[in-house]
């Protein structure tokens, strides 16, 4: 098909997916958002980039909450080099919170995110969804019914788990979220 033809091959196809639920406080939000853009300022995450392949990767960035509450905030973004990681990082920093309020549904945001590989411009030899959140599911489909489709098709989900109100979320990430080749969840204070 046409729209597939014209797709630009990369190496990482990443999908951003980050929590504006209820839970989340303006400083849960900016620790998401700030971390995810000093991340693509970061000299070992470019180099990173580069040893990824000759082809760069392609991000994009959503907010979600509950089920009925994702929205794109940055859109698929190709990356290759310093200068690209840089001008992402700045977009991704300059990008407001769009979604406030709203149960967490997790289940929903994979779902969403699944979809936005879907006719973006970019192939991805790689398909990774990075999901971050401070807590479990409580509307909408469950996220390991979700994880365990993309994982069927080729998707990896990692997970970062912001520690605060529960302290046990990155077990409940690792039990009910991550899922394929290399997926890890790292913790955030």
């Amino acid at each position: 098909d046409p729209a597939h033809a014209q797709a630009q091959p990369v190496d990482l196809a990443l999908v951003l997916a980050v929590d504006a639920s209820s839970s989340v406080s303006t400083e849960e939000f900016d620790l998401q958002i700030l971390g995810l853009a000093a991340a693509f300022r970061d000299p070992m995450v470019i180099e990173a980039i580069h040893a990824a392949g000759d082809l760069g990767i392609a991000v994009s960035l959503m907010q979600w909450s509950d089920s009925r509450k994702q929205m794109v905030a940055v859109g698929w973004t190709a990356v290759r080099d310093e200068a690209t990681a840089r001008a992402l990082a700045d977009a991704i920093e300059a990008t407001p919170r769009f979604l406030i309020g709203g149960g967490t549904a997790i289940g929903g945001a994979l779902a969403y995110a699944m979809r936005q590989f879907d006719d973006n411009g970019f192939e991805g030899r790689r398909k990774v969804i990075d999901i971050s959140g401070d807590g479990r599911t409580n509307q909408g489909p469950q996220p390991a019914d979700m994880r365990d489709i993309a994982v069927g098709i080729g998707i990896t989900i990692n997970g970062l788990a912001i520690l605060n109100e529960d302290p046990t979320i990155d077990s409940y990430y690792y039990a009910n979220v991550i899922g394929g080749t290399g997926a890890f969840v790292i913790t955030a204070n």
